[in-house]
This record gives C-alpha cells, sequence and structure tokens, in this order.
C-alpha cells in the first residue's frame, strides 16, 4: 500500500460541499431573518425593504444588460426594459397588503422548493438546456402542484375566516380552494419563466451569478428572478379588483 490517503479529492469535494451548504444555509436564515423583520413591521419598514431589494436587483440586471451586449442601443433598451420589470413588480408588492404580500412570496418559494426536490427525483426531460440546463418538465410539474396546495390552502383559509364573521357553520370552503389550486399553477408557471429570463441573461453576459452580495446565494436577482413576474402579475388583478368593484 502506498502512503497516499485514499481518494483525497473526494474527501476534499464532500468537505467542500459541507462547507458551501453551511454558507448557503447561514444565508439563508440571514436573509429569512432580515425578510421576516420586515414583514413584522410591516408598512414603512416594509415598503423600505421592498425597495432596497429592488434598487439592488436593478443595480444587477444594468450589469447583465451591460455585459450581454456591446451595442449602446440594445444596452438602452434593456436598461429601460429591465427599470420597467423590476420597477412594476416594486410598485406592486408596495400596493398589496401585507397579507398578499406574504402570500404572493410563499408561491414563489413553493415553486422553488416543488421544482427542486421534483426534479432531482424525477427530472428526465428538459425545457429548454440552451438557457438552464438543470430545468425539466417534471421539475415545473412538481413546482406548480406544490404552489397550487400551498395556495388552495391559504385561499381556503382566507375563505374560513371570511365565513367565520358571517351567521351560520362555516363549511371547508371548497371553491376558493379550487380557485387557489389553479391561480398557484398558473402563477408557478410565471415564476419559472421569470427564472429563465434570468439564466437567458445570464448566459448572454457570460455569467454563473448576477452577483455575489449574497455568501452561496449569487446576487440578489438571483433570489428574486421568480418573483417579479409573479408580483407584476398579482399586482394587475388586484388593480383590476379594485377597479371593477369601484
Amino acid at each position: 500500500m502506498s502512503g497516499e490517503p485514499l481518494n483525497p479529492k473526494g474527501a476534499g469535494d464532500m468537505a467542500q460541499s459541507r462547507s458551501d451548504l453551511k454558507l448557503r444555509v447561514m444565508s439563508a436564515a440571514a436573509m429569512l431573518l432580515v425578510a421576516g423583520g420586515a414583514f413584522w413591521f410591516g408598512g414603512p419598514v416594509l415598503d423600505l425593504f421592498i425597495a432596497l431589494v429592488s434598487f439592488a436587483t436593478l443595480i444587477e440586471l444594468m450589469k447583465l444588460v451591460e455585459l450581454a451586449s456591446e451595442k449602446p442601443l440594445v444596452r438602452i433598451a434593456g436598461a429601460l426594459a429591465g427599470a420597467a420589470y423590476v420597477g412594476a413588480a416594486a410598485i406592486s408588492l408596495m400596493a398589496l397588503p401585507s397579507l398578499l404580500v406574504g402570500i404572493v412570496v410563499g408561491i414563489v418559494i413553493c415553486t422553488d422548493t416543488g421544482a427542486y426536490f421534483a426534479g432531482r427525483r424525477y427530472g428526465r426531460r428538459k425545457i429548454a438546456p440552451a438557457i438552464s440546463p438543470s430545468k425539466t418538465w417534471e421539475g415545473l410539474t412538481g413546482g406548480m402542484i406544490a404552489a397550487g396546495m400551498f395556495t388552495a390552502l391559504a385561499f381556503g383559509f382566507m375563505a374560513l375566516a371570511l365565513s367565520a364573521l358571517s351567521p351560520g357553520k362555516p363549511g371547508i370552503p371548497w371553491p376558493a380552494m379550487l380557485i387557489g389550486g389553479a391561480t398557484g399553477a398558473v402563477l408557478a408557471v410565471a415564476a419559472q419563466a421569470g427564472d429563465f429570463l434570468e439564466s437567458w441573461l445570464k448566459r448572454k453576459a457570460g455569467v454563473k451569478d448576477s452577483g455575489k452580495i449574497i455568501p452561496g446565494h449569487g446576487g440578489v436577482f438571483d433570489r428574486v428572478d421568480g418573483l417579479l413576474p409573479v408580483a407584476i402579475i398579482a399586482g394587475l388583478v388586484s388593480l383590476i379588483y379594485r377597479v371593477t368593484i369601484s
């Protein structure tokens, strides 16, 4: 036997993997703590948090646009489109009640979580390998199911809370839950579309992450890419609803 350790490269890789996992967990805990505090205080504090996250996202998006093309007109058009995209999401989140903001964020988290586990377990068929090689149709389905279940429960809970204020014994709010399930599934597709948009932009820019501000997680844009389109859709639906009933 030689004096070399058995599989030193494998041992190093495992140690590095554990270190990366620890860093990611610590960063995620810090992000949840800050976001949770903003939701807890609500009002101006939550709006300030949304504004800061949006500003950081826009800065990273602008940098990707700059790296993606050397043509001035393309850069200007990309910057204007990016500003409109991020700005619309920020305005939507600020206009929504805190409860709905929480539901929107929950939909995106459930989409990402469901897609991750379903993709790892069942993922076979790639959606767009040239843009995002890890995304599969099975993962998307898992994300839609997870988001649909979450939104069904959220809508059902809200319906129960409203019915409790009315006379009579409240029953299981199946209509609200069915609407919630369908809504969550559709918004999961929107969240994945936002993910693909950022992946495409990063590929054009030739970078892996949108930034390095979050240790182990990349940039802010990497964390909120799926939230942006969902927030815009939720804001538009809320605006249409308010205009309709007014």
